[in-house]
């Protein structure tokens, strides 16, 4: 259902939970540049360092097959980032079966449009991520491939609505926020990245696990420095202040050695 609202279209999906468009052959996947992988895994190591940071029972995949429909297993997406909450149970998981038991629809996926994906990831996707019962979905053009009624847009959220329709809540130049992880999504490096920050501007990004060790190091010496400083300044304080008594004790005993005179007579 496609409704404008507000100047904006207003898109909402209600989907079959399985179409004969939406089967895949196990073991191929699309091919992927540099830029599409880098982008990729700058979103992977900041959802697990945040899920390091919360101590969080959750996980994150790349690619990972996601499966919804018992009666069609070779229905399915298989997201470029995933985040699942909670984490499911097998240690080695190839595909996420949501009719299996731990098995739950991804909290958030992550779509990043390339020039042989921007038709899927436009109009394809969101259908399967609303049949997947994914929370929220992530599209990201970076370079603006998409086409026809739903876009161009550097980028869009999907997200589930309390009566289970999966609309579309945002479409256009970020930042967006995002309701399930709380935070915004911003777009850096002149516009090649997506990232996740506290604030609307992305001044508080989200690091990643390396970028908060190095973070953590800076302030490390910073800190070391700011004490160094300190002590050198308290040193030189107590040595002025020692000088100091020096120089009137100097003077008293100078005082103490001038001779006096005899006591005037009476």
């Amino acid at each position: 259902m496609v409704t404008r609202r507000n100047g904006g279209v207003d898109v909402v999906f209600r989907v079959p939970s399985w179409s004969e468009r939406w089967v895949l052959e196990d073991g191929v996947t699309m091919p992927e540049t540099s830029e599409h992988r880098l982008t990729c895994e700058l979103l992977e190591m900041i959802l697990r360092a945040w899920i390091a940071r919360t101590a969080r029972d959750a996980a994150v995949y790349a690619n990972l097959a996601l499966r919804w429909d018992e009666e069609h297993p070779a229905v399915g997406v298989d997201p470029d980032v995933c985040l699942v909450d909670p984490t499911p149970p097998d240690a080695k998981l190839r595909s996420l079966r949501t009719w299996e038991p731990g098995h739950t629809a991804p909290r958030v996926a992550v779509e990043v449009v390339s020039r042989d994906t921007a038709e899927k990831d436009y109009f394809e996707g969101p259908a399967k991520y609303a049949a997947s019962g994914t929370r929220e979905l992530w599209v990201f053009d970076p370079e603006r491939r998409g086409r026809g009624a739903l876009g161009p847009s550097v980028l869009q959220v999907w997200r589930r609505m309390d009566d289970g329709a999966f609309r579309r809540v945002f479409a256009g130049d970020a930042p967006a926020y995002s309701d399930e992880l709380g935070a915004w999504l911003v777009v850096t490096d002149d516009g090649t990245q997506l990232r996740l920050a506290d604030d609307e501007a992305g001044e508080r990004r989200w690091l990643t696990g390396e970028e908060a060790a190095r973070a953590q190091a800076q302030a490390d010496r910073e800190r070391a420095q700011a004490e160094r400083a300190q002590a050198q300044a308290e040193r030189a304080r107590a040595d002025a202040l020692a000088e100091r008594i020096a120089a009137l004790e100097a003077q008293l005993n100078a005082s103490d050695a001038v001779p006096r005179g005899p006591s005037p007579a009476r």
